[in-house]
């Protein structure tokens, strides 16, 4: 009989909006994560990692007092501190990321060097998710 070494497991992250009234905890690998050149991502500064929904526990906060913002595709939810306004997560579900997750804003973490994590880009811009992760971001506006 041979016995498997288990994966070492992830650590778990404390968070919080600005003012404190959201908080929440994470359990995920923050070495890597996500940009996207979207309008709302571009504008909001987001710094992403996705977890599936058991990894991740609102602390303080009422998420059903929180504020919202979903746009078109009605594919996620992001939840906001309606008291300073911090964009701390999100919630939603895509075939592509296994069904549904929860979207972190790692600049939220409270104990994440965010200038240290490995960061990929996606170009949500042009709704041009098929071409995948890449090292560099993707250009907002088309070359002239």
């Amino acid at each position: 009989m041979t016995i498997e070494p288990s994966a070492p497991a992830l650590p778990t992250h404390t968070g919080s909006c600005h003012c404190g009234d959201l908080r929440f905890e994470v359990t995920l690998d923050p070495s890597a994560a996500t940009r996207c050149n979207c309008t709302i991502c571009t504008k909001l500064a987001i710094v992403g990692a996705h977890v599936k929904p058991d990894a991740f526990r609102l602390v303080a906060g009422d998420e059903s007092k929180l504020g919202t913002y979903e746009w078109a595709s009605k594919s996620a939810q992001r939840f906001f501190c309606p008291r300073c306004g911090v964009h701390a997560y999100g919630r939603g579900s895509l075939a592509q990321l296994g069904g549904a997750f929860v979207s972190i804003n790692l600049n939220c973490l409270d104990d994440i060097e965010v200038g240290d994590v490995q960061i990929r880009h996606w170009d949500g811009r042009h709704d041009n998710w098929m071409a995948g992760l890449r090292d560099q971001p993707w250009k907002i506006f088309a070359a002239s």
